[in-house]
């Protein structure tokens, strides 16, 4: 089974701290489990406009078929203007509507107030439901106040939050493919 965790903004190193410590906890939780990260901010991706799949550049191509090739997810975001990042739409705009299709979907938010925790569940969740995913039920908001001067987690709270969507994302994935 493979988890991708993929951190959705092009600027910062918030949400990518977040959704590597949910793939971190995940394997260790399923020492069997395949990880990998895509960090929209490493790569060239190009604005879906309809055209053929084959035409966008390597990147585009290579960042669809990483996401094709996952079993269950960890996404994440920082939240601009009460809503997703533009990156992570345009690569939601790229994906075939299978991509997703009975997967396990675990959220995550990072953002400056603590009132756009609501996104995930008004906007990113909407989402997996269209792809047809199945969402992990918990979800990890992390506010700048829960990180250090480094980005990384202090916050004990959040910590317990990326611990129990990990666990979600594998059993709830373990589950599927049991069936």
């Amino acid at each position: 089974m493979k988890l991708l965790g993929i951190s959705g903004t092009l600027i910062g190193d918030k949400t990518l701290s977040v959704v590597k410590s949910v793939v971190d906890q995940a394997s260790i939780l399923d020492p069997e489990l395949k990880t990998e990260l895509l960090d929209l901010k490493t790569c060239s991706i190009e604005f879906c406009d309809g055209r053929n799949f084959a035409d966008y550049n390597d990147d585009t191509r290579r960042a669809v078929e990483i996401v094709l090739a996952a079993d269950c997810f960890v996404i994440g975001t920082p939240i601009f203007q009460a809503s997703m990042s533009g990156a992570l739409k345009n690569l939601f705009d790229l994906l075939p509507i299978t991509a997703f299709r009975n997967k396990i979907i675990g959220f995550i938010g990072t953002g400056g107030t603590y009132q756009h925790f609501l996104v995930i569940e008004n906007q990113l969740k909407p989402i997996a439901g269209y792809f047809r995913a199945f969402t992990a039920p918990d979800y990890v908001y992390a506010h700048r106040e829960h990180f250090n001067e480094r980005n990384e987690i202090v916050d004990a709270g959040i910590l317990e939050r990326i611990e129990a969507l990990a666990s979600q994302i594998v059993r709830m994935s373990r589950g599927l493919r049991a069936n």
